[in-house]
């Protein structure tokens, strides 16, 4: 099977990085993220669980828009909620009715939402949790572990952290998922707040979370999950009601409006009210009414359909072929881990680098007509036959990936440039000493 033809992709790319850094708006979406002169650069449309290239040619996404599409392309009930409340405006000179009703279906599904307020993006949501807990604490410090967003008090962490004031960055720091010890070395009487990611593609250990919520209880700091992906994908009420623990405040975005820009943050409220004189967060469109209305019916989908335990079949499905086949092939060196409603690949192997493995993979799936890029995100759209083309795809893939790691040839078949690893790092780096 021939790659895809990309002509146009590459044409509109050489002109577009002229002009936009890096080429993108979003780092997961960048030509770095997947194998350039290989893989499409650019999409054009997109229905239920496939999209189509400006080139023409047709994938099935394992992406989904990179998490925000959780019930499909152009979905029908989601699309007509938007078309309706576009004939009647976008943008107001007051409030519109869609603000409480959307607040108010999410108080009632979220656990400990007692209020709640909007923005556009998830680094909007997290860096006003952040305000509110430094606000409610009195305290500076923060103790963070996952990816939070684009702003100073997180990125100061990472190794893209210039033009961000040292001060800012003396008062941000890490601790390791699963390992309370790495808490419990951090945390002390100026922490305002601790914010994780309550799973990413490791579940939690021993109680963690659950040690998580008691160290903050003792030390007084407030517990913030940042729920981009796990919100309205593990549970309707999120990992708060998978797991069975409480946060103080909870972070939504990605999957509530089906890929319309809207972001939410929730919680308690003695924490929450101070945002009604003492905390300043407020926003131009954190009203606007086409993602609220998609939020609304996406919700209203997700309850009528039960997505969630629709998302964990489709998922575990997948989960425990691709086990079977690696199994099968005697594949020690790649692993599939995760929760089924969003697992990855991973790879461990002494000569060859997971870039270089992962490109090859990424490269032959886009034979197949598979837009991967190392993660299977479902969807509501993912139907049986989706899934089915995925494992046939791997069952004929993996094994000759197989075999070119013992032919040690990987290096030889990969057609474009290796993909860039995610700048990243969530553990073992700015922790707080002793």
């Amino acid at each position: 099977m021939n790659l895809p033809n990309i002509i146009k992709s590459q044409q509109l790319y050489s002109l577009a990085e002229q002009i936009i850094p890096a080429g993108t708006q979003t780092l997961a979406k960048g030509v770095g993220q997947h194998s350039r002169n290989v893989s499409p650069i650019y999409i054009e449309k997109g229905k239920g669980s496939h999209v189509w290239d400006i080139d023409g040619s047709e994938y099935l996404d394992m992406s989904m828009a990179v998490g925000p599409v959780s019930l499909g392309y152009c979905y029908d009930a989601v699309d007509n909620a938007i078309k309706e409340q576009l004939e009647k405006g976008i943008t107001f000179s007051l409030m519109h009715p869609l603000e409480y009703e959307v607040a108010e279906l999410i108080s009632a599904i979220v656990p400990n939402a007692e209020m709640v307020r909007f923005s556009k993006t998830g680094a909007d949501v997290t860096s006003a949790a952040i305000r509110l807990a430094r606000a409610y604490t009195g305290r500076d410090d923060v103790l963070c572990c996952g990816y939070h967003g684009w702003h100073d008090w997180y990125i100061s962490v990472t190794d893209r952290n210039a033009g961000i004031p040292q001060d800012t960055q003396n008062h941000t720091y890490t601790f390791d998922y699963n390992n309370i010890q790495s808490l419990l070395q951090s945390i002390n009487d100026k922490t305002a707040a601790v914010i994780l990611e309550p799973m990413t593609f490791t579940m939690p250990q021993s109680n963690f979370l659950q040690e998580v919520r008691e160290v903050c209880n003792k030390h007084g700091a407030v517990l913030i999950f940042d729920e981009m992906w796990t919100g309205w994908r593990l549970a309707l009420g999120g990992a708060q009601e998978y797991f069975g623990v409480n946060a103080d405040m909870v972070c939504f975005s990605k999957a509530i409006a089906n890929g319309m820009p809207l972001s939410v943050l929730c919680g308690i409220k003695p924490i929450m009210k101070l945002l009604e004189k003492d905390v300043f967060f407020f926003t131009t469109f954190g009203g606007e009414t086409l993602s609220l209305a998609a939020a609304k019916a996406t919700i209203k989908e997700m309850e009528l359909h039960n997505v969630p335990e629709y998302l964990q079949k489709q998922g575990n499905t997948l989960y425990n072929e691709v086990h079977s086949i690696i199994k099968k092939n005697s594949i020690d060196w790649l692993d599939c881990v995760g929760n089924p409603v969003r697992t990855m690949l991973t790879y461990n192997h002494p000569e060859f680098s997971a870039l270089e493995l992962k490109t090859l993979i990424h490269q032959e799936l886009l034979r197949y007509g598979i837009l991967w890029n190392g993660f299977h995100t479902m969807s509501f759209s993912h139907n049986d036959s989706d899934i089915e083309r995925v494992i046939q795809a791997y069952s004929e893939i993996l094994p000759s990936v197989q075999n070119a790691v013992c032919n040690k040839s990987v290096g030889s078949l990969i057609k474009g440039e290796l993909m860039k690893p995610v700048f990243r790092k969530t553990t073992h780096f700015n922790t707080k000493p002793v």
